[in-house]
């Protein structure tokens, strides 16, 4: 039997109680022994001091509101610094704009602090899996962003590579994309464009291919990283 590929995580909260509660979650999450926390840090500078280009982790799970430098500044830094480690927030905020701005910086994942064992195991499944981790309410919220955009018939115009992106694609390209960030399903998609089923499939995977993602909350987040939507 192959053994699954182990991952070194970093927690980065200036609150040490919540630290060990989160070490001790992670733990309880982790029934096949693949997480192992390698440090943690009380800021977006502790952070700095404690990264180690010889011995670097795969995730961090990122606080938001810090003293002195905080989860914004801090994923700012590690997006030019590090773009490869992977950053789970984990916060007590759940408002848009806290989301919205994250997700704008490129995040691979978004938690509320109130959650459970399973709610760990599923985030840091996606995150080392899939890349990307995002409940209900950030969905939603992303959703709402898009639709927001959709009706207001814009997207960033200080973006440039946002703008270059839209221009890159076909009218129904630019439609299915608009319909695939809102709840319908491909189904809905299909007859409200008049299109097959399998004509939409076509416009997914090219999408999906286009701007390397592989899934519909991926091609959301593209979107509202790169201005084709805006918070």
């Amino acid at each position: 039997m192959e053994e699954k590929k182990k991952f070194k995580l970093a927690i980065v909260d200036d609150h040490n109680l919540f630290r060990k509660g989160l070490i001790k979650l992670i733990n309880l999450a982790d029934k096949d022994g693949r997480y192992s926390v390698l440090f943690e840090a009380n800021n977006g500078y502790d952070l700095k001091d404690k990264l180690n280009s010889r011995n670097l982790p795969d995730i961090v799970l990122m606080d938001i509101y810090m003293p002195d430098m905080d989860g914004y500044e801090a994923v700012e830094w590690m997006q030019k610094q590090y773009p490869d480690i992977k950053i789970l927030v984990v916060s007590m905020f759940e408002s848009e704009d806290a989301i919205m701005k994250m997700l704008r910086l490129g995040v691979n994942g978004y938690l509320s602090k109130d959650i459970e064992v399973e709610d760990m195991n599923m985030a840091l499944e996606a995150v080392a899996n899939k890349g990307f981790y995002y409940p209900g309410f950030v969905t939603g919220i992303m959703a709402g962003a898009i639709k927001d955009n959709n009706q207001s018939g814009g997207t960033n115009p200080d973006d440039k590579t946002g703008k270059g992106l839209g221009a890159s694609l076909t009218e129904n390209e630019a439609e299915f994309l608009k319909l695939a960030c809102t709840e319908l399903t491909y189904q809905e998609i299909a007859d409200k464009m008049i299109l097959s089923p399998k004509t939409i499939d076509r416009y997914r995977e090219a999408l999906f291919a286009k701007f390397k993602v592989t899934s519909r909350v991926g091609l959301a987040m593209f979107a509202v990283k790169h201005g084709l939507v805006k918070p």
